[in-house]
C-alpha cells in the first residue's frame, strides 16, 4: 500500500499526518493564520501556549514578573513526546493550562486526536532543533516590531484586562529582547515565509499553494 507523493505511511499501512509548524513573533498573525488553516484544513491545533510550565510552587502575586518568550518557560521535552506522538497517529494527553494563575489545573488534561493535517503554532515553534525533523512544512509569520506592538496593545487591554503601560513594559523588557534573541533568527528554519502585516487571505493562500506544490492537498 502506498501514499499520495509526499505522504508517510506508518506501520500499520495509514497515512502519516502532515505536520505544519508556524512560528512568528507575538502579535505577527501566526495565531489567527494557523486558526484559519485548521478551519481550512480541518486540522489538529497545537498551540505552543498550553504548554507553559506550571508554576504553582511560587507564590501567585509574582507568578506574572516569569519571563514567558524565553524557550526555558515551555515543558519542551513534553511537546516534543506529544507532536512526536501525534506525528505518527497517536492520540495525547494534553495538559490544561490556567492563564489567570499560571498554572496547571491539577488531574485534568484534554485529549487530542490528530487529524489529516497537525498544526503546530507558538512564538518558539521553529525554534527548538529537535520539533524541526517532525514538521513536513515550516512557515514564518513576518511582521515588524511596531505592529506586534500595537496588536499586542489592542488585544491585551481588551481581552487581559491589562494597561497600555504594562504592555509596553512587558514588550520592551522581555517579549522584544527574546524575539530578537530567539524568534527572529528562527525563520531561517522556514521552508515558506509570509507576511503577517497583509491580508490573512495572502497567507492562507501561500501556504495552501506551497501544500499543493508538494501534492499534499
Amino acid at each position: 500500500m502506498s501514499g499520495a507523493p509526499g505522504e508517510q505511511l506508518t506501520l500499520a499501512g495509514t497515512v502519516r499526518p502532515i505536520v505544519i509548524g508556524i512560528g512568528g513573533c507575538s502579535g505577527s498573525g501566526k495565531t489567527t493564520l494557523a486558526r484559519e488553516l485548521a478551519n481550512e484544513l480541518n486540522a489538529t491545533l497545537f498551540p505552543l501556549d498550553l504548554y507553559y510550565r506550571d508554576l504553582s510552587q511560587f507564590p501567585l502575586d509574582t507568578r506574572h514578573k516569569r519571563n514567558f518568550d524565553h524557550p526555558d518557560s515551555l515543558e519542551s521535552e513534553l511537546i516534543l513526546e506529544h507532536v512526536a506522538g501525534l506525528s505518527r497517529g497517536e492520540t495525547i494527553e494534553r495538559p490544561v493550562y490556567d492563564f489567570s494563575t499560571h498554572s496547571r489545573v491539577p488531574g485534568r488534561t484534554d485529549r487530542v486526536a490528530p487529524e489529516r493535517f497537525v498544526i503546530v503554532e507558538g512564538i518558539l515553534a521553529l525554534h527548538y532543533p529537535e520539533l524541526l525533523p517532525l514538521y513536513t512544512l515550516t512557515v514564518y509569520v513576518d511582521c515588524s516590531h511596531e505592529v506586534c506592538l500595537t496588536r499586542r496593545i489592542y488585544r491585551d487591554t481588551r481581552e487581559r484586562g491589562r494597561t497600555e503601560e504594562s504592555v509596553r513594559e512587558q514588550f520592551h523588557a522581555t517579549a522584544r529582547p527574546m524575539a530578537d534573541q530567539f524568534v527572529l533568527p528562527s525563520q531561517a528554519n522556514a521552508a515558506l515565509t509570509v507576511n503577517g502585516c497583509e491580508a490573512l487571505d495572502w497567507s492562507v493562500e501561500a501556504v495552501l499553494g506551497d501544500l499543493r506544490r508538494r501534492s499534499l492537498l
